[in-house]
């Protein structure tokens, strides 16, 4: 056949317009699919054990950023794409489906979509979770967290941030960067541990199979490694209301009454109240103006010789705080312990047990290893999101 022969061009192109999608071709419901294909225009494939539909038609660029991303579980096993892409591009545009498969045809119970846009991500959670997609059977719905950062303890507490980083870098691949938090009674050492930050969920997974104790040693230590516990999502429009700093690495002799005064000194009299624990502390503003101006000029500063990080805290529901904990296999804080402060702080549950606090306080999948460890380790394994959170206690 030549390109001269518009008889064999035509039987070609009229072949090519009934091939099956390969990504659909012996599927029970192949009929299904392939209509919702060409109302769409989604393409569909099937590789490495699930079923991808998507991106959009027309699709440039580079994917959504994270946040864009929920996971559906409680599928029944023979709900297939025609039946979940209607319910779920109902409030907004799906990006990409990938719905896990079994080689029996039938899905695994549970998959992953993502969206175009954030705020439809939230929409999905708020609007579809518990939807009944078939008579009695009703789908679970939540926010999926593709992490992307690795914990990593019994690191010597002798060494500094870029030596970390070249050594972790030596040995993994994809390391964008490297989290170190300087010891509260000595500001020259670590903590004994570090978050890793990778260029993707998958390099960091590669990385922490690579790291697993017995595998490999950093400066002749053996090493404890895990996910770093994803922070709590709070909402934007909540966060726009925050009036309260979280201030880091202070010195241990700094006093209350000198944050005080720091921090009020654009506004004298703006400053509420502090609450300093140990090497950090939360500082409360009359108005957000006030913290925003404080934080803008404060954050990387010195205060008695200290470099300090200055945030935004985060507050999160009571509620959805002990959820989130639960469904981890936490084991819920006494009573006491939450109420001991006004707050309660995400950012230190390690930290706490280090303080003396009751090991009921430790939360996170390190919380068996820190327990077992705490014995021989004057440093505690970190409270794991980098980002620290507040609610108010129960009056």
């Amino acid at each position: 056949m030549t390109a001269e022969d518009p008889a064999a061009s035509s039987t070609m192109s009229k072949n090519a317009s009934h091939a099956k999608p390969s990504g659909v071709a012996g599927a029970s419901n192949e009929a299904a699919l392939v209509t919702l294909m060409e109302r769409t225009g989604y393409s569909m494939v099937q590789e490495n054990g699930q079923r991808k539909y998507g991106p959009p038609p027309g699709w440039n660029g580079p994917s959504p950023p994270r946040g864009c991303e929920i996971f559906v579980g409680k599928i029944p096993r023979d709900v297939y794409e025609d039946e979940l892409v209607p319910v779920f591009e109902s409030v907004g545009r799906i990006y990409e489906m990938r719905l896990m498969m079994d080689f029996d045809g039938k899905n695994r119970g549970y998959a992953f979509v993502m969206y175009t846009e954030k705020h439809e991500a939230k929409r999905a959670v708020r609007e579809l979770n518990n939807y009944e997609v078939r008579p009695g059977r009703l789908l679970g719905v939540c926010s999926s967290v593709d992490n992307c950062r690795l914990f990593i303890g019994g690191i010597p507490k002798t060494k500094k941030r870029e030596e970390i980083l070249e050594e972790v870098s030596k040995v993994t691949e994809g390391v964008l960067d490297v989290i170190v938090y300087a010891s509260a009674a000595d500001k020259m050492k670590n903590r004994g541990f570090a978050f890793v930050e990778y260029e993707s969920h998958r390099a960091a997974a590669m990385a922490r199979r690579k790291l697993m104790p017995g595998r490999i040693q950093l400066w002749g230590h053996q090493i404890a490694v895990d996910w770093a516990e994803p922070e709590i999502d709070v909402d934007e429009d909540v966060m726009e209301t925050v009036k309260i700093l979280y201030v880091r690495n202070l010195m241990m002799e700094t006093n209350e009454e000198t944050i005080r005064q720091i921090f009020s000194q654009w506004n004298p009299g703006c400053v509420e109240r502090v609450k300093k624990i140990r090497d950090y502390a939360f500082v409360h503003f009359t108005s957000r103006d006030d913290a925003v101006l404080a934080m803008d000029n404060l954050n990387g500063t010195e205060i008695e010789g200290s470099c300090i990080e200055v945030t935004l805290a985060k507050p999160v529901d009571k509620e959805q705080y002990s959820r989130q904990k639960a469904s981890k296999g936490a084991i819920p804080a006494t009573p006491e312990a939450t109420q001991q402060q006004n707050y309660v702080y995400q950012c230190d549950p390690y930290t706490l047990a280090y303080y003396g606090y009751p090991y009921s306080t430790l939360i996170g999948p390190n919380r068996d290893y820190f327990v077992k460890d705490r014995c021989t380790h004057p440093c505690p394994k970190p409270a794991l999101n980098l980002s620290p959170v507040w609610f108010e206690a129960a009056s």
